[in-house]
């Protein structure tokens, strides 16, 4: 009798453990959809799909929203989606972060989803550990130990962090952001992680619990185009009761680097455009109130800072076979400005042609900052 109890007792613990990896692991239909959105270029597009595939066992489904890639990448996915059977959304013109996963959003029929951009490396088990997370802590937003670079996996980028604002006595409001761990070793300090409530969680890789859009409009704000978008959802969230989580248990690695060909370039010099983060302060500001502090003098002044330390770098290293030589780089940083209002000048004019519903979102045209006035 006594043997027997004690095998009944191991059966439902083994029953306890079954039915929980059923619901952590579901044979039938995914709870989870990964919603991949270009981020800065496409010459990774490859490498990161690939990591999705090979280091995701747990069920997910996976919808690409393609915004112009060219015709290479175009084809690679297209051969892809039909080997793999995942969706393609494409777009024959370049999108904007928040205007991409909304795209993916609108698609999106499971309990959890994913929004990841399309320049990142996965770890094994990082899915299953971001919606196990979600599942015991009711979580509406759920992070990773974010890293940054190659070597992957080695140098954090991210680790959880403040986004909120605080009010000072002239009843003036503040951002407040910090990023916790940034620049330190994963070797060092990911043994001393825990999960824990967090109030930021960053758009390179984060799950999000479905039902959260219901209560905060039904998507992201489109008006935020290049920048802070990930401050302005968390914090949207937490004003609607959800909560954000950091999970350590789940790591992975997003890559950013020089526009690899020619082919990113257009996109990359669109992407991190003066305009595009001008609108995005302009945007932010007064949607909650903030003022026009030294936080956001100091943004300013770095409107370029993207395009400078890659593609201005890289051009004036090479020119000069790696000497460096001040007044071409100001020669070339003068020119790259003005190609850089160009092309998102042409950029609005083209979107505004189009018949296309940008959920009231409106493309800036390029503008001059005149830094002296805000210092």
């Amino acid at each position: 009798m006594l043997l027997q109890g004690y095998k009944s007792k191991i059966t439902n613990q083994l029953k306890t453990k079954g039915e929980l990896d059923m619901e952590l692991s579901p044979k039938q239909e995914p709870q989870v959809t990964i919603v991949v959105v270009p981020r800065e270029r496409f010459s990774y597009t490859q490498a990161s799909l690939e990591s999705i595939y090979e280091q995701t066992e747990y069920p997910f489904k996976l919808i690409y929203v393609d915004g112009n890639s060219p015709r290479k990448v175009r084809h690679y996915l297209e051969q892809q989606a039909k080997e793999k059977g995942f969706q393609i959304i494409r777009k024959d013109y370049y999108l904007s972060p928040n205007h991409s996963r909304n795209i993916g959003l609108s698609h999106v029929d499971t309990k959890y989803l994913v929004f990841c951009d399309n320049d990142v490396i996965f770890t094994p088990g990082w899915l299953k550990a971001l919606v196990t997370c979600a599942e015991e802590t009711n979580a509406s937003i759920v992070g990773p130990l974010m890293c940054e670079k190659e070597p992957v996996h080695t140098r954090i980028h991210f680790a959880g962090g403040e986004s909120h604002v605080v009010t000072d006595i002239h009843d003036r409001r503040h951002l407040r952001e910090k990023m916790y761990k940034q620049g330190q070793q994963v070797a060092d300090v990911r043994p001393t992680l825990e999960r824990t409530q967090t109030e930021l969680a960053e758009f390179h890789c984060v799950l999000v619990r479905r039902e959260i859009f219901d209560r905060i409009g039904g998507q992201l704000d489109e008006a935020l185009l290049n920048t802070k978008e990930h401050l302005d959802f968390c914090m949207t969230v937490a004003q609607a009761d959800g909560t954000a989580y950091f999970e350590p248990a789940a790591l992975v690695t997003y890559v950013p680097g020089p526009p690899l060909e020619w082919s990113d370039l257009h996109f990359f010099m669109l992407r991190w455009s003066d305009a595009w983060k001008m609108a995005s302060f302009n945007h932010l500001r007064p949607k909650w109130n903030l003022v026009e502090d030294g936080y956001f003098n100091t943004k300013y002044k770095k409107l370029s800072g993207r395009r400078q330390g890659t593609i201005i770098k890289h051009l004036s290293h090479s020119l000069t076979f790696g000497r460096k030589y001040k007044p071409l780089t100001k020669f070339i940083n003068r020119w790259e400005k003005k190609l850089n209002h160009y092309l998102t000048d042409r950029y609005a004019k083209q979107q505004a042609k189009r018949n296309q519903t940008f959920s009231d979102i409106q493309f800036p045209q390029s503008t001059t900052v005149n830094l002296s006035s805000q210092s």
